[in-house]
């Protein structure tokens, strides 16, 4: 399961609202808050670039399938009737999770078919999507 905005918030909430004992005070207190405000930060955001992030990944998808060949055009038609929904991030992780599928099958096809060179293409387009997700972590020093 990957965790919501709203279900990072949540447990954010749980945790500034939680009594805190006596024995827990100083320095398991001051880790406790970082870890919050680590949270706030990346929901933050995700809540700035998340839908665009997606939106732009999903139509990258649907290009690449449609630029296979014509041996993919099935996949190519299955990718272009998924559509983006009412671009929330649900509707956009839905659509993105079907992507992602189709794009793993045509993977498997050029891997049996022994296509280098969109083979290449493929794992480049793997790693884009991995740099495109990528959340900056603040600092673990203590100030």
């Amino acid at each position: 399961m990957t965790p919501t905005a709203v279900d990072l918030l949540t447990a954010c909430i749980k945790t500034l609202t939680a009594p805190v004992a006596a024995e827990d005070a100083g320095l398991f207190l001051t880790a406790r808050m970082r870890t919050v405000a680590s949270l706030n930060r990346l929901v933050a955001f995700e809540c700035a670039q998340g839908a665009a992030v997606r939106i732009a990944e999903n139509a990258a998808i649907r290009s690449l399938i449609a630029e296979a060949g014509s041996g993919y055009a099935r996949l190519a038609e299955g990718a272009a009737a998924i559509g983006d929904g009412d671009c929330t991030i649900e509707a956009l992780d839905a659509a993105n999770a079907k992507l992602r599928r189709l794009l793993i099958v045509l993977h498997e096809a050029v891997e049996q078919a022994s296509e280098c060179e969109l083979d290449r293409r493929i794992l480049t387009f793997y790693r884009w999507m991995a740099e495109r997700r990528e959340l900056p972590l603040p600092s673990a020093r203590p100030a």
